[in-house]
Parts: C-alpha cells; sequence; structure tokens
C-alpha cells in the first residue's frame, strides 16, 4: 500500500483495449478473481453489482480481471447483468504485477485493490473464502 498501482493494458469483454491510466482522476477498484460462472466468483461478481451504485456515489471505476477469455467475460457479464468492464489476463502478466499469486497453485488467488485518483494503492484486501468483505472492505476504503 501506498506505492503507484502497476500500469497495465488489457482487453475486455466488448475487445477494447483497458489502461488504468485511461481512469486517472477518478478512484479504481481492481478485484482479481479465479474464474468466470464458478458459484464463488458468481457471488462476488454480483456483490460488485449490486453494490455498483455505492462505487459511483464515491466517482469508482470498478474493474474485474480473471484470466478467462473476453469471450467468456462478455458471456459472463450478459448472464448476471454486470455493469463494470472485465479484463482478460490469459498470461498473468498483470495478476503478477500486483504480486496475485495463485491459490493452492492453482487458481489465481482473489485479491482487491483500492487505488485513488492519483494511481496510488490505497488498500489491499485478500481472501479466498470472505467474498463479500472485498466489497464492504473497498467501499469502506473510499469514504
Amino acid at each position: 500500500m501506498g506505492d503507484k498501482a502497476p500500469k497495465f493494458a488489457l482487453i475486455d469483454q466488448d475487445g477494447k483495449i483497458v489502461r488504468l491510466h485511461d481512469y486517472r482522476g477518478s478512484n479504481v477498484v481492481l478485484f482479481f478473481y479465479p474464474r468466470n460462472h464458478t458459484p464463488g466468483c458468481t457471488r462476488e461478481a454480483c456483490g460488485f453489482r449490486d453494490q455498483y451504485a455505492a462505487f459511483q456515489e464515491t466517482d469508482t471505476i470498478v474493474i474485474g480481471i480473471s484470466e478467462d477469455s473476453p469471450d467468456s467475460h462478455l458471456n459472463f457479464a450478459r448472464r448476471y447483468q454486470l455493469p463494470y468492464r472485465l479484463l482478460s489476463d490469459g498470461n498473468r502478466e498483470v495478476a503478477t504485477s500486483y504480486g496475485v499469486r495463485r491459490f493452492l497453485g492453482i487458481l489465481s488467488q482473489r485479491v482487491t485493490f483500492v487505488i485513488d485518483r492519483t494511481g496510488v494503492v490505497r488498500n489491499i484486501f485478500s481472501s479466498h473464502f470472505q467474498l463479500y468483505r472485498h466489497i464492504s472492505e473497498s467501499l469502506a476504503n473510499l469514504e
């Protein structure tokens, strides 16, 4: 915490390139999750969806990142009506730059970063099982 967030450029569910610096001047909540369409990831993604208005009130951009393909992200976003971008990090370059390791050596860890308007990481929350705390911790750090 307190360091500049690593820069990135990834493809979203619509095939568009998304760069962190595109959101300079806004807060960003960046959540890394293991896989689309799995029970835990679906609950977490829908939790961010359900609190999306609260994030918007604090001028915060929500972005999810996993190793899944843009097509998988598109299906996931449509199925669960996710109003935020999902980015594909198939080679785990961005996850690695953020220090997100593999859980049990198989799946990506579940880690959420709160990045302030100047690009500085203000909070990191990591828990594979406390899905809804990713949302509540993020909101608490934006107030």
